[in-house]
């Protein structure tokens, strides 16, 4: 892997830009020995998906390659905090950490909103670090939506 795992998921955050995509990307790692596990971007243009999100992108894929329902040492890098929808695939994956960047007032169900993991009803809560990388994931977002408006 080269580069950090947050550095990945600007590179996929701005993939997905160039494509028309809100540009988010996420990247997970095995947590003991950082190897990558999976890499991706927000695909719900492309699939016509509004469930292609980075992070479930990520999840399936990995999930798939190891032939594993629950991540139990696995780490996510993503440049947004995470959705609903999102937080709950986190959950139900059993992932070991969450990294994010951006925080995300309006959407997101981690720091805000829901906060999914906080609920008395999530079975499982992973660690979560926020702001990391913040200034950069949000001003990829900033720069998406201005030039769109």
């Amino acid at each position: 892997m080269t580069g950090s795992p947050m550095t990945l998921a600007l590179h996929e955050a701005a993939a997905a830009a160039e494509l028309g995509e809100v540009p988010v990307g996420a990247v997970l790692v095995d947590g003991p020995s950082g190897a990558l596990l999976a890499r991706a971007h927000n695909r719900i243009e492309a699939l016509h998906d509004p469930t292609a999100h980075a992070e479930l992108l990520v999840i399936s894929a990995a999930a798939r390659r190891l032939g594993l329902k629950r991540l139990t040492e696995a780490d996510l890098y993503v440049t947004l905090e995470p959705c609903a929808m999102c937080a709950a695939a986190i959950a139900f994956a059993r992932l070991r950490r969450v990294y994010f960047g951006a925080y995300d007032p309006k959407g997101g169900a981690v720091e805000h909103g829901g906060r999914f993991f906080a609920q008395p009803t999530c079975r499982h809560r992973p660690e979560v670090i926020g702001g990391l990388a913040e200034t950069q994931c949000a001003a990829l977002l900033k720069d998406f939506f201005r030039d769109r408006r």
